[in-house]
């Protein structure tokens, strides 16, 4: 997946602001106790109040200049000497730090920001998601998992700064103008997402993607059931609904719970090494035209075949004697890293 690891998503370097503030912080706490110092002093080796003692100190740090409180003994010049070397050195590195900061803030959001547009402008076969709001980021989330390259689509300022620590390509914009889209490079985009909270706009969005690259796989939020519809005649290939969803595992949760928990820790990162993943297979595999026994999918990658998706439908838990064929799916389960195996092994030509 492309990311920018220390660029947020308006192209800061993340890293760099807390660095000066602590410079900053540290500068401020060292004219705190000068200030508080000079105050002492004055008042101990002159016998000022304690006001006075603070307003001379002022007026000397700050170099304006209005002349003596009281006269100065030998001693109190003796001070006030050593204060003025130390305190106004403090102040002018003060002042300083905070231009260099302001300036080098400027300069970081300029070409942080340019970078972030090369990166967005390299991306080929990605994903676009439209919206950076709860489903949106959990989108956003399974892909980055799946090291899967994507960019999001926002109008909002605050929900880009929500995302902004992940260090995803993010592309400030309203997504159901052409340019924007055509900026997140929608003509090369394998998929796009339209999961703003707003069906009319996620209509919108589908209406423009779908007119801009006609073979783009669009899948779409609904809040609304009566959305459904407008968004399939919009152009959305498949219209989830968060609802919908949502009540359905309320509902397994009391009645077949042990099921959805084996199902979340095969579909959701739970710590538990296991996933369910299709896998496409060549023209060239060494696996058409095989069956499943003779395949040795079972004995050479520990991964359990599930199902066989083709174009005909989709042929559950394939008996040894099923023959695999090319362009065929498998719907397989198994460790992440003997899945990866069985992908190689499905797209390889046969020796």
């Amino acid at each position: 997946m492309l990311q920018l690891s220390r660029l947020d998503a308006w192209g800061y370097n993340r890293s760099w602001p807390m660095k000066a503030l602590r410079n900053l912080k540290l500068i401020a706490g060292g004219l705190t106790l000068i200030m508080l110092g000079g105050t002492a002093g004055f008042h101990f080796i002159e016998g000022w109040s304690w006001f006075d003692g603070f307003y001379m100190t002022l007026i000397t740090l700050t170099t304006i200049g209005y002349g003596e409180t009281h006269p100065l003994s030998h001693a109190g010049k003796v001070f006030n000497s050593a204060l003025i070397l130390v305190g106004v050195g403090t102040v002018f590195l003060a002042i300083g730090s905070l231009t260099q900061a302001l300036l080098e803030f400027e300069l970081q959001s300029v070409f942080g920001r340019k970078r972030m547009e090369r990166e967005i402008s390299r991306l080929t076969g990605h994903y676009i998601i439209c919206g950076a709001g709860r489903v949106g980021r959990s989108v956003a989330r399974e892909f980055a998992r799946r090291s899967v390259p994507f960019v999001i689509l926002e109008n909002r300022p605050d929900r880009i700064e929500r995302v902004a620590s992940e260090g995803w390509l993010t592309h400030f914009g309203d997504a159901t103008q052409e340019r924007t889209l055509e900026e997140a490079r929608i003509a090369q985009a394998r998929g796009l997402v339209a999961a703003t909270t707003a069906d009319a706009t996620n209509i919108y969005i589908v209406l423009t993607a779908r007119a801009l690259n006609s073979g783009l796989k669009i899948i779409a939020r609904a809040s609304e059931e009566s959305a459904e519809k407008h968004l399939r005649k919009a152009g959305a290939d498949t219209v989830i609904s968060p609802y919908l969803f949502a009540g359905s595992r309320i509902a397994q949760t009391f009645l077949t719970p042990h099921v959805l928990s084996f199902l979340d820790s095969a579909t959701v990162d739970l710590g538990i090494n296991l996933e369910i993943d299709e896998v496409l297979v060549s023209d060239k595999s060494e696996f058409a035209g095989k069956t499943i026994a003779t395949s040795g999918i079972r004995q050479d990658t520990g991964v359990i075949v599930l199902a066989i998706k083709r174009k005909d439908g989709m042929h559950f838990n394939p008996s040894s004697d099923d023959k695999i064929q090319a362009g065929d799916f498998l719907i397989a389960m198994g460790e992440s890293a003997k899945l990866r195996l069985l992908e190689q092994a499905a797209t390889t030509e046969a020796r």
